[in-house]
C-alpha cells in the first residue's frame, strides 16, 4: 500500500467510518476542494480546473501530441491484430471502414506529459510523448483483457472488441500491444527510455497481479472479503498505472529519486480516489454517460469498494445485502427491481457516502504527494486539474 494511512486503513478491516449508515461525512481536513468527491461543485463564477477547463484543454493538447505516435505504432501490427485494436481505439468500424469513435479521455498520458511539464517545462512534455504514448498502449491491453475476462459487453458506447471478433483475437490483440508498449520504448533514444521501461514492465507485472486478486475475490462469499483487501487490489489494478504514469513523466523531466517517488505516490493516491468513484459509477451512473448497462457492477455480483463497504457497516442493510449477493442475478428479476433494489441497499448501508468521502481523503493524500515533488502550486496545476477531473465525474 501506499505512504501515508487513512483512516480506512488503521481501522479493523471491513468497517466503514463511524456514523451513521447512509449520512455524508463531514468533508475531511485537506480536501483538494469543497464538496463530495465525485460530484460536480456549483458556486457561480468557478474558473480553472473546477470547472474542468484546465483538465480539457491539457486531454485535448494530450491527444494531439500522443495520437499520431499512438495510430502509427497501432498500424505498425499485424493485420488480424491491428484490425482488433484499431476497433477497440474506435478508429474503425468492425468491417474496417473508418470510424470517428472515441479512443479514450486520455488521463494516463495526460499525467505523463503533465508531470514531465510540472519538473522540466514544455521541452520534457514533448520529449515525454513517446512514453506517453506507451502508457496509453498499455492502459489499452488491460482493458482488452479485463473486458474478456468479466465478460462485459459494452465499452465506450459499442460492443467489446470480444463480442465482435471473439476471446483469442482480443487477447492476442492485448497481448501485441502490450509488446507494442515496450518496444515504443525500446526504440526511444531519450536517457529517460530505460528506467521508464523497466518501471512499465514492473507496473504490467502489478497490473496482473491486482486483476489476478480480483477475480480470486469475485470466488469468495460476500462476507469473506475485507474492505483492506479490496482496496489494496483497487491499487494495483488502478492506482499503480497513474503513479507510473505520472513517475514516467518524471523521469523523462531529468528528476531524482525523490521526485519520482512522490509523483508516484501522488498518482497512486489519485488512482485510488478515481477507482472508488467509478465504483460509484458503476452503481449509480447514468448509461448514456457511462456507455454500461445501470447497475452493471451489481449485476455481476462484483464486489466493489461501496458494497464491500457497505457489507462491512454492522447494519440490517448489510445483511440484506449479503443475501442479495449470495445468489446469482437473473435477468427476469430486471422487472422486478432487483437492481435498484439492491442499489438502494448498498446506499442505505453507507457504502455510497464511505466511498465518496474516501475518495475525498485519497486526494489530499495525493496533494501531500504531490507538494513534495512540485511545491510550486501553479508548476503543479496541470497535475492537479487531471486529478480533480477524473475525481469529479458525476455520470
Amino acid at each position: 500500500m501506499a505512504e501515508f494511512m487513512t483512516e480506512t486503513e488503521q481501522r479493523s478491516p471491513g468497517v466503514p467510518r463511524p456514523g451513521t449508515a447512509g449520512e455524508p461525512r463531514p468533508g475531511t481536513a485537506g480536501e483538494v476542494r469543497p464538496g463530495t468527491a465525485g460530484e460536480p461543485r456549483e458556486k457561480a463564477g468557478d474558473t480553472g480546473p473546477l470547472d474542468g477547463q484546465e483538465a480539457a484543454v491539457l486531454l485535448e493538447r494530450t491527444r494531439a501530441l500522443v495520437d499520431p505516435e499512438l495510430r502509427a505504432a497501432v498500424e505498425s501490427l499485424p493485420g488480424s491484430m491491428r484490425r482488433v485494436a484499431l476497433y477497440h481505439f474506435g478508429w474503425e468500424h468492425a468491417d474496417g471502414t473508418p470510424a470517428a469513435g472515441n479512443a479514450g479521455k486520455a488521463i494516463r498520458p495526460a499525467l505523463v506529459l503533465a508531470a514531465a511539464a510540472a519538473l522540466g517545462g514544455p521541452a520534457a512534455r514533448v520529449a515525454a510523448v513517446r512514453a506517453a504514448a506507451a502508457v496509453e498502449v498499455i492502459h489499452n491491453f488491460t482493458l482488452l483483457h479485463d473486458d474478456v475476462m468479466d465478460r462485459d459487453t459494452s465499452r465506450r458506447h459499442r460492443p467489446t472488441a470480444w463480442t465482435v471478433f471473439g476471446d483469442a483475437d482480443a487477447i492476442l490483440a492485448g497481448d501485441a500491444l502490450q509488446a507494442l508498449a515496450l518496444r515504443l520504448l525500446a526504440e526511444d533514444p531519450h536517457p529517460a527510455a530505460v528506467p521508464a521501461a523497466a518501471r512499465l514492465a514492473d507496473c504490467v507485472v502489478e497490473l496482473c497481479a491486482g486483476q489476478h486478486a480480483d477475480t480470486e475475490l469475485e470466488q469468495r462469499a460476500p462476507d469473506a472479503v475485507t474492505l483492506d483487501e479490496v482496496l489494496a487490489m483497487a491499487e494495483s489494478k488502478t492506482g499503480a498505472l497513474l503513479g507510473c504514469a505520472c513517475a514516467m513523466g518524471a523521469l523523462y523531466a531529468g528528476a531524482g529519486q525523490e521526485e519520482v517517488a512522490a509523483l508516484n505516490g501522488f498518482g497512486r493516491q489519485a488512482g485510488l480516489a478515481f477507482q472508488l468513484i467509478d465504483d460509484v459509477i458503476g452503481i449509480w451512473g447514468n448509461p448514456q454517460h457511462t456507455g454500461k448497462p445501470a447497475g452493471a457492477d451489481l449485476a455481476a455480483r462484483k464486489k466493489s469498494l461501496p458494497v464491500v463497504a457497505a457489507l462491512g457497516s454492522g447494519t440490517p442493510e448489510a445483511a440484506e445485502l449479503a443475501a442479495l449477493y449470495g445468489k446469482p442475478y437473473l435477468e427476469e428479476e430486471a422487472e422486478a427491481g432487483e437492481i435498484a433494489r439492491t442499489a438502494l441497499v448498498v446506499e442505505r448501508a453507507g457504502g455510497r457516502d464511505w466511498a465518496q468521502a474516501e475518495a475525498a481523503d485519497r486526494m489530499a493524500l495525493a496533494v501531500q504527494e504531490l507538494s513534495r515533488a512540485v511545491p510550486d502550486p501553479e508548476a503543479a496545476g496541470g497535475l492537479l486539474a487531471l486529478a480533480e477531473f477524473v475525481t469529479r465525474r458525476h455520470s
